[in-house]
């Protein structure tokens, strides 16, 4: 979803950096191979992830939500020397894919893929995160945001992709099928409301939150 006119849109990505060459390789395949190629950061975000990344300076990511690994070599580009990445996804079909692309990228040896469900996972990472990159499952995203609050390290960053759901979180009365719109609500809630966080939602595409660890 895009909040701004089609042409003012284009005028922003124009005048934005450009987008990687392997990520341009990255886009393209996806979108030839893989379904639900929308789920991809994509150029703008991408860039927008990268710069972010590169203001942080994160010596560890998590990412919750691997996909076909575009955000993840994204926020690769602004970690620290001896930085890493661990990325836990839920689908093992994308696995060789996202690895394809993590050894062609300068960044292969410090991105760590994990298989199975983020919950169970990491729970078992006895590590501190400084930058979390949430774009998985909308319906566990205050799971999610429990389950590494305690792993984030203070001052760190969680970003939260989609947080405006294609503006459905205006909604008041949701289809007996629709979970992700009443969670994304409360997990807009959570962030706004939880003392150890402090928070901002850009209208970024379908919406992106940066909430700082105090």
């Amino acid at each position: 979803m895009n909040f701004l006119p089609e042409a003012l849109d284009d005028y922003v990505v124009t005048h934005s950096q450009d987008e990687p060459i392997l990520l341009q390789q990255l886009n393209r395949e996806t979108y030839q191979k893989i379904l639900q190629p929308r789920m991809l950061s994509g150029h703008y975000q991408g860039r927008l992830l990268s710069m972010l990344s590169k203001l942080i300076r994160p010596q560890s990511i998590l990412e919750i939500g691997t996909y076909t690994g575009y955000s993840a070599l994204c926020l690769a580009e602004g970690m620290q020397k001896e930085g890493e990445i661990h990325t836990i996804d839920i689908n093992e079909e994308l696995f060789d894919f996202q690895r394809k692309y993590f050894d062609k990228s300068g960044y292969g040896t410090q991105i760590h893929q994990y298989l199975g469900n983020a919950l169970d996972i990491i729970p078992q990472l006895n590590k501190s995160f400084d930058l979390v990159f949430i774009d998985a499952d909308k319906n566990n995203y205050s799971n999610y945001f429990h389950c590494i609050i305690d792993k984030l390290n203070v001052g760190g960053i969680i970003l939260s992709d989609n947080v405006l759901w294609s503006g459905k979180v205006l909604d008041t009365e949701f289809k007996k099928e629709d979970t992700s719109t009443p969670a994304l609500i409360a997990y807009n809630k959570l962030l706004k409301d939880d003392k150890r966080v402090e928070t901002l939602v850009l209208p970024i595409r379908d919406g992106l939150t940066i909430s700082r660890k105090l």
